[in-house]
């Protein structure tokens, strides 16, 4: 997988709300009610990660989750995690 260009990510970047390209990856953060609603969440998107066989750097704490995606193969952003991006707000959409 090919990294993007920084405009290239920019221009995808529209398409995503709450997330930031920082140092060569997308992220974003979400609250949730609880620990089990956070977990949950984490659970579903794990699901997900393995499905697409691409995994996050990700942190929680209590009811928040960080999220940060980055092609290490590519040593930056490729359309691999604006993928997985997409499903991740989908099922924070869903919850």
């Amino acid at each position: 997988m090919e990294k993007l260009t920084s405009q290239q990510i920019e221009d995808k970047m529209a398409s995503l709300e709450g997330w930031e390209y920082v140092d060569d990856g997308i992220e974003t953060s979400f609250e949730f009610k609880n620990f089990k609603e956070a977990f949950t969440v984490m659970t579903r998107i794990a699901f997900e990660c393995e499905a697409q066989n691409h995994h996050p750097e990700w942190s929680n704490v209590y009811n928040s989750l960080h999220i940060r995606l980055s092609t290490h193969d590519a040593q930056g952003v490729t359309e691999k995690d604006f993928k997985l991006a997409g499903s991740i707000e989908k099922i924070i959409e869903s919850d």
